[in-house]
């Protein structure tokens, strides 16, 4: 794999703190700025949201820039972003500042998937596509619980400066070691853009990125609440406890692509599954220590083994004009999911049957997106099945 493809994992690596650190922060949070739990979950909501706005907007803004030229300038607003953060005196102002970081995420991770696959053979596209998201997953195996470790020892600010250097990192990395693009023409006009994004099984692959992503962050966003107040766990252990989480990230994101270069829509239909089953089973261990920490495990697994089936899915049915838009509205569905799956989680702990319950109302989400899935692979192989031709018209062939 060319060394341009790690200089996307170090962008990515960035990103993805500023989208998962605060999932260990939010007891501090609440408690420094004096709004409820739920109130800084929605802290996740505000930074999916703003993904899922900024990444269309963001991406026709600069389709005329060379690719190259949009990843610089989206860290350079991804390090602004987070320093914001790390200065905000209120809550509302750390919201603002968490939507501003947003808006590149999902642009970066759209035309750095294009560029990732532009950098390989064809039959590597999704190996690819997974060591680029590989950055994401390290977030989450080493960002997440130093974020949180940070955050206990140093206060939650200390976490936002941390992520701004980072920032600065990531930015020299992709300047030095990213090529420029060799691809001078001009972009497609922007109605074929937005035809391919109408196409129906692209649209079908959004939905079931969101849902499935949204049974993700029912459950993951308020993790640290769940593994303290219901496990028994102490704040101190949480960090180490999302390390497994990051960990079993790592390992999805890679099976995940081996999966798919193989065999994409049975990749796409059992990652989907696991991840269902994972989420309803996880219902059953919630008091036991030993058993709710390999289901966290587990559950990084089985979200990220999605990753690279869903993103090769959607960008197999935008090929041509409008692949770098298409990319860019599943990043956004992958956020909508999270936004949506922190909001959900939140009502279900306030106004539900409390937090003992998202785990198997993830589950539900989830098997919505996986019979989503299904619908779309039975209209794609009713499509691919030749015409049945007359009976005459058959024997006249032969």
């Amino acid at each position: 794999m060319p060394l341009a493809l790690y200089a996307l994992t170090a962008g990515s690596f960035g990103i993805g703190c500023a989208e998962f650190v605060i999932m260990g922060l939010l007891l501090q949070v609440a408690a420094d700025l004096h709004v409820s739990i739920a109130a800084a979950g929605m802290l996740v909501s505000g930074y999916a949201l703003g993904v899922f706005a900024g990444a269309p907007i963001l991406t026709l803004l600069t389709r005329r820039m060379p690719r190259k030229a949009v990843l610089l300038a989206l860290m350079g607003i991804y390090t602004v972003g987070n320093l914001a953060c790390a200065v905000a005196p209120d809550y509302t102002t750390l919201m603002i500042a968490r939507v501003i970081t947003s808006l590149t995420h999902g642009t970066f991770f759209g035309v750095g998937a294009v560029v990732a696959t532009g950098l390989v053979p064809a039959e590597r596209k999704a190996s690819a596509i997974s060591i680029m998201f590989s950055g994401l997953t390290l977030a989450t195996l080493l960002g997440m619980p130093a974020g949180a470790w940070l955050g206990l020892h140093l206060g939650w600010r200390a976490t936002f400066w941390a992520m701004a250097a980072v920032g600065i990192v990531s930015l020299a990395v992709i300047a030095l070691l990213v090529p420029r693009s060799r691809d001078t023409s001009a972009p497609a006009p922007l109605r074929e853009e937005l035809a391919t994004i109408a196409r129906p099984q692209v649209l079908l692959g959004l939905l079931m990125t969101m849902l499935g992503f949204a049974g993700v962050f029912v459950v993951i966003t308020y993790v640290q609440p769940l593994l303290t107040t219901l496990t028994g766990f102490s704040d101190a252990a949480v960090s180490p406890i999302l390390l497994v989480f990051g960990g079993g990230m790592v390992v999805g994101n890679l099976l995940g692509g081996r999966l798919a270069d193989r065999r994409a829509t049975p990749a796409l239909l059992g990652t989907l599954f696991a991840l269902a089953a994972v989420l309803a089973l996880m219902s059953f261990v919630l008091r036991s220590p030993v058993l709710m920490v390999a289901f966290v495990g587990l559950l990084g697994i089985a979200a990220f083994a999605t990753v690279s089936p869903l993103q090769l899915r959607v960008l197999g049915f935008a090929e041509g004009a409008g692949q770098n838009l298409a990319s860019s509205f599943n990043i956004a569905a992958f956020n909508l999911g999270n936004a949506t799956g922190a909001w959900l989680g939140g009502a279900v702990i306030e106004q539900g049957p409390g937090l003992a319950a998202i785990t198997w109302v993830a589950s539900l989400v989830t098997v919505a997106g996986l019979l989503v899935a299904l619908w779309s692979v039975r209209i794609e192989r009713r499509a691919a099945r030749p015409a049945t031709l007359p009976r005459d018209c058959a024997a006249e062939a032969a």
